[in-house]
């Protein structure tokens, strides 16, 4: 599978994910294991995508008024040292119909697409044993990458009555082989704005929801990599954000903490037709390989902003099932 998660690596960390076999390896193996293995092997990095682009909406919790805006570049990791449980899976033959471990294990911790495993071999053979192939399961990023990342541009503008409504998005990806497209949209209402200000501490309030969406295409029908037509990789996620905010409300620094809670859904498809010309299961298949995965979560952020006229900083921490290490330049109107 060298290239088969090239447009997932690209699209859910911003980079290439390398594989060690080619698709036909993995299609070779008949549909069930395939989806089976590929829902283990990419389900992590959904979970992990998922909570990196729920978070990293707010920093304050007042709201901007009437006609105030902020425009901002905000860039977030989500690493993943010490997650041993989302860079590996335990890998059990008695789980599938058609391979085995080639040095003889029942099971074994094989790599996830976001961890570093390697050198793990396996065989494929027919239920009459007549027929084997042998193949390399996939690594992943870990030993090039060691965090999930992500990054937009993100604009907020007051409303009225402690109303703000705010919007993000990715200059869109479009070339021959790769069209990639995110955007987002949430509102945040400050309760304290109701109160007379006089009668308030320098701090506010607020609650928040959002809305991401991340698609994608990968069209890969003219590399060659297993015969075919229309050959090509879709992905579609899409997660919310529910966010209750406190912040301090003083002229240039100022501190937040946000208690929250995500929820999201990913589904990626492998469309087109396939024809296996290695393996036991010599065959053309259509659309071969569907996988959805959910990811839900509490969430909780700290975070410091530092304001200087029109230009801002801010920096965040969130502790959730991958955390994440978030920075931000502003500029603002009020």
């Amino acid at each position: 599978m060298r290239y088969l998660f090239i447009f997932i690596g690209f699209v859910f960390t911003g980079s290439t994910l390398t594989a060690q076999s080619n698709i036909n390896d993995l299609l070779a193996a008949g549909l069930d294991d395939a989806n089976q293995f590929t829902e283990a092997y990419l389900s992590p990095v959904a979970e992990g995508v998922l909570f990196n682009l729920g978070g990293s909406w707010l920093n304050t919790a007042k709201a901007k008024p009437l006609g105030g805006f902020e425009i901002s570049v905000v860039g977030a990791i989500s690493p993943l040292s010490g997650k041993t449980d989302k860079t590996a899976f335990e890998l059990n033959i008695a789980d599938y119909q058609n391979l085995r471990f080639a040095d003889g294990s029942s099971s074994k911790q094989v790599s996830t697409a976001l961890g570093d495993i390697s050198g793990i071999n396996v065989v494929i053979e027919d239920e009459n044993g007549l027929f084997s192939e042998s193949f390399e399961l996939p690594s992943g990023i870990g030993s090039a990458l060691n965090f999930i990342p992500s990054g937009y541009i993100q604009a907020s503008v007051g409303l009225i009555k402690g109303t703000e409504i705010k919007g993000r998005f990715l200059p869109q990806v479009n070339t021959d082989e790769v069209k990639v497209s995110l955007y987002g949209v949430g509102l945040m209402h400050d309760f304290t704005s109701h109160v007379p200000a006089n009668k308030l501490l320098p701090i506010a309030v607020s609650g928040f929801v959002g809305y991401t969406k991340l698609s994608g295409e990968y069209q890969f029908s003219s590399t060659g990599f297993i015969s075919g037509q229309d050959q090509r990789i879709a992905l579609d996620l899409g997660t919310w954000s529910f966010q209750a905010a406190v912040s301090t409300t003083l002229p240039i620094i100022n501190f937040y903490g946000t208690l929250g809670y995500v929820s999201g859904k990913s589904n990626l498809d492998l469309l087109g037709s396939y024809q296996v010309t290695t393996g036991p299961f010599q065959t053309t298949y259509t659309d071969p390989i569907s996988i959805s995965n959910t990811a839900n979560g509490v969430t909780a952020a700290v975070g410091a902003k530092l304001k200087l006229g029109f230009f801002r900083l801010h920096a965040e921490y969130t502790k959730a099932q991958f955390d994440l290490i978030t920075a931000g330049v502003h500029l603002g109107f009020r």
